[in-house]
């Protein structure tokens, strides 16, 4: 079955989108079929991939005005520079449309409903079944830095939201409005949501860093993954070349940290479906 994923924090500065893209890569190099959706009007994921969203003639708004199964997918959906991950590109117009879709009954099921062409289901006999489109393992929406109608169509569309949350005091606070939005998306839209919260920009040196990390590892036990994601300059080089950095530079510290992350973030899924 396909998992879908909704990176989200209203905070900016997290490494969202850079975390986002280099755990998608890191499950494409493990050979899944993986898709990143870029729903920030900042188009920053877009960007990271290669692309210039000025100069798309397609994106996910146009999926979006489209409505659900009516949409017309072809040539919206873009390679990047590592097998098995593509791109469904964002533009400024998200911002529009955000405001928009806040007047809309009903909104918060479109993003579900377009992505069901490219997801996987479990039939009633116990069998895969393929939708129209091919299906995705995994599906990765990058969420814009607000709690807006984008972060809520993501949220429901999602199986997990994963929270990136800086080692620093503020951004600690600021993860529990965003377990409130959660709990809110849980009760009226999205029941089966869970949620995944991992730690970046951790400096080592730092007492602040270590005391948030270790707080929260002791809050949130089975709800954080382990691994932190400490700064590397080459995080912030990659999306120059247009590639993740576990294609731009595979063997440093944030490739090996961002691969460890997915691994047990994949633990944590596969625990949930066995429990």
């Amino acid at each position: 079955m396909t998992i879908t994923f909704a990176i989200s924090n209203q905070k900016g500065g997290v490494a969202k989108t850079t975390s986002c893209f280099s755990i998608a890569a890191c499950l494409a190099e493990k050979g899944y079929r993986t898709l990143v959706v870029d729903l920030d009007p900042q188009a920053h994921l877009t960007m990271a991939a290669g692309y210039d969203p000025d100069n798309l003639e397609k994106t996910v708004v146009d999926l979006l005005l489209a409505t659900g199964w009516q949409a017309d997918w072809t040539g919206v959906r873009l390679e990047t520079a590592l097998e098995n991950l593509h791109l469904l590109p964002g533009d400024l117009r998200l911002a529009h449309i955000e405001r928009q879709f806040a007047e809309q009954e009903g909104y918060e099921y479109l993003l579900r409903q377009i992505l069901e062409p490219l997801s996987s289901t479990l039939a009633q006999d116990g069998s895969i079944q393929q939708n129209s489109l091919g299906a995705y393992d995994y599906i990765l929406l990058d969420c814009p830095p607000s709690m807006g109608t984008l972060t809520i169509l993501a949220l429901t569309a999602a199986d997990w939201a994963l929270v990136p949350v800086q080692a620093e005091y503020f951004a600690s606070r600021g993860l529990l409005r965003l377990l409130d939005v959660i709990e809110a998306v849980q009760k009226h839209t999205n029941p089966a949501l869970d949620y995944a919260i991992f730690v970046t920009m951790f400096d080592g040196r730092n007492r602040i860093s270590q005391r948030v990390l270790e707080e929260l590892l002791q809050h949130f036990k089975d709800k954080i993954l382990p691994t932190p994601i400490r700064m590397d300059t080459r995080l912030r080089e990659s999306p120059i070349a247009g590639e993740p950095v576990i294609l731009y530079a595979p063997r440093t510290r944030a490739s090996q940290e961002y691969r460890a992350l997915t691994s047990e973030l994949l633990g944590q899924i596969q625990s949930k479906e066995l429990a």
